[in-house]
């Protein structure tokens, strides 16, 4: 009580001090630099909570690695004993689908019927193409949902609400996605757990990276995929327990954002540029203070953030779009483009560990084990490198390590696999892991708030078209594996020169609008930049 009473009469000495004293307007970005801190211990405590949400990203997009796979087979006891003709005896040593042309008692799978979608639904021979359609239908259903996710995060619902809204439904469709009845529903349950999980990557990076300084925008964006890693290497710990039933895996990865969205998320601040951007200052003012507080510093009463929309000018009613400048519609066809690429490669060469001929757990366990490198590399990096610089040479050499593949590629009957083709493999999984992280931070710099999550949505959208078309390359990989290899290592090279007309954003501000941004540029000396507005204003 006398606590209480000391905090009422401290705020009421200081009532009189902050009415006498001018009023200071600044900018979220301006008073998070002056007052809040770069970074302290209330930002790193917000982005810990808010990166957890990436674990489920990465166990609901990946998990077709294992629900999905092609298992083991082998003859049957009575069939390896029985005399038959050459044309249909059985031999367990033939190649994946050697099985094709027996008969159904001739042979089984090793794990059970029920191991994997494949052994359950005899997606096989004839109908092995149509393994590659549940994974193509949950990427193109996160293609749809980051456009819808993106434009209720910006517009409507701002970005806390949005990411307890996708883990929820992410982990409704999880759950039902295990009691699919057949192979079109599954791909049909895919489709909508895809759309619900696209909300979590968009919203949650935004929501790290707008509470901090520019000095550690870059390493903070990288935090979210240090989590998805994270999520990545639980799977095969996850999996190996299930591994009779694909349907036990899809039930236990629906338990924790159902528990994340009710037991965390309420935790989590929202972004007080998004709240300035919308008018809601005081809020905004709210935010940093509690951040302000938990950091040790004190937060002057006379500060107010201003409003970054002018509503004493007609454009106050007019909000920006993103397709309103050319400049930033130049810069998000750009961005879209490398996005196909390195969707189509990250997601991609994930998938096709099955065609390396080494033990699926194995595989998988060593390509997580490479994003945790590739995380710290890039947060080192990104605190002194050019983005595009980093971007591109990434981009190269992931290209360069999966042509490198081919000469290695050979098609084998035995899980023995060669290790000089998976070295490769996994260095160039590790480089299109740094350039997948490092075009979500590159993107993040290249637009305003006002636009910014519809603008990383966008991109999400291209990322998502990329890796929608990589399963069946996965699946053609079955037959002719050298071919993926050569398409990854190409989309790889192009998606890197295609940074070579975009502007470098290495420690530049963070704008609030798309007019303070064309002028906040129009000011620096990059010939890019310079380009870009003076095309702009023809």
């Amino acid at each position: 009580m006398d606590e209480l009473q000391e905090l009422v009469v401290q705020s009421g000495e200081r009532e009189p001090e902050a009415r006498s004293a001018p009023r200071l307007e600044l900018t979220v970005e301006e008073a998070i630099e002056e007052h809040v801190g770069s970074l302290g211990f209330a930002q790193l405590v917000h982005i810990f909570l808010v990166s957890l949400a990436r674990m489920f990203d990465a166990q609901n997009t990946l998990i077709t690695i294992f629900s999905d796979a092609q298992p083991a087979w082998r003859c049957t006891p009575s069939s390896s004993s029985s005399s038959s003709s050459s044309s249909s005896s059985c031999s367990s040593s033939s190649s994946s689908d050697g099985m094709c042309g027996l008969d159904r008692g001739a042979w089984e799978w090793v794990g059970g019927n029920k191991s994997s979608i494949i052994a359950e639904w005899g997606l096989v021979c004839d109908r092995r193409f149509i393994v590659g359609i549940p994974a193509s239908f949950f990427f193109l259903g996160s293609l749809f949902g980051s456009a819808v996710h993106g434009r209720l995060a910006d517009s409507y619902l701002g970005h806390k609400k949005t990411v307890f809204l996708s883990c929820l439904l992410t982990s409704i469709t999880a759950f039902l996605t295990s009691l699919a009845p057949n192979i079109w529903v599954y791909a049909l349950l895919r489709f909508s757990n895809g759309f619900a999980r696209s909300g979590i990557g968009i919203c949650c990076l935004v929501l790290a990276t707008e509470t901090v300084g520019r000095k550690w925008r870059g390493q903070v964006g990288q935090y979210g995929f240090f989590f998805f890693t994270i999520g990545f290497l639980s799977l095969p710990l996850i999996a190996y327990p299930a591994r009779t039933s694909w349907r036990t895996v899809y039930k236990v990865i629906s338990l924790l954002p159902l528990g994340y969205s009710i037991l965390i998320v309420p935790f989590v601040s929202e972004s007080p540029r998004w709240l300035a951007v919308k008018g809601r200052t005081g809020e905004a003012l709210n935010v940093l203070t509690k951040f302000a507080e938990l950091n040790g510093k004190k937060i002057p009463g006379n500060l107010a953030i201003s409003n970054p929309i002018d509503t004493n000018s007609g454009n106050a009613t007019k909000p920006e779009s993103l397709w309103s400048a050319r400049w930033a519609t130049r810069r998000i066809a750009t961005i879209m483009v490398a996005g196909f690429a390195v969707g189509f490669v990250y997601y991609g060469v994930q998938l096709n560990v099955e065609n390396l001929n080494f033990n699926l757990y194995f595989t998988v366990g060593v390509n997580a084990l490479m994003e945790i490198p590739a995380v710290f590399i890039v947060s080192v990096f990104l605190s002194f490198a050019n983005r595009r610089t980093l971007f591109s040479s990434s981009a190269f050499v992931a290209g360069f390590s999966c042509i490198l593949c081919i000469p290695f590629t050979k098609k084998t009957t035995t899980r023995g696999g060669n290790f000089a083709q998976l070295s490769a493999e996994s260095v160039g999984f590790m480089a299109a892991s740094m350039v997948f992280d490092v075009l979500y931070v590159y993107c993040v710099e290249l637009f305003p708030t006002n636009v910014r999550n519809l603008a990383v949505s966008n991109l999400r959208q291209s990322l998502m078209l990329g890796a929608a078309i990589a399963p069946h390359l996965v699946s053609l990989g079955r037959l002719s594996p050298w071919i993926s290899f050569l398409i990854f290592g190409g989309l790889s090279i192009f998606g890197g020169l295609m940074t070579t007309w975009l502007p470098e954003t290495r420690n530049a501000p963070l704008c609030e609008t798309l007019e303070q941004q064309e002028k906040q540029e129009k000011l620096s000396s990059a010939p890019i930049t310079e380009m870009e507005f003076s095309d702009s204003s023809n």
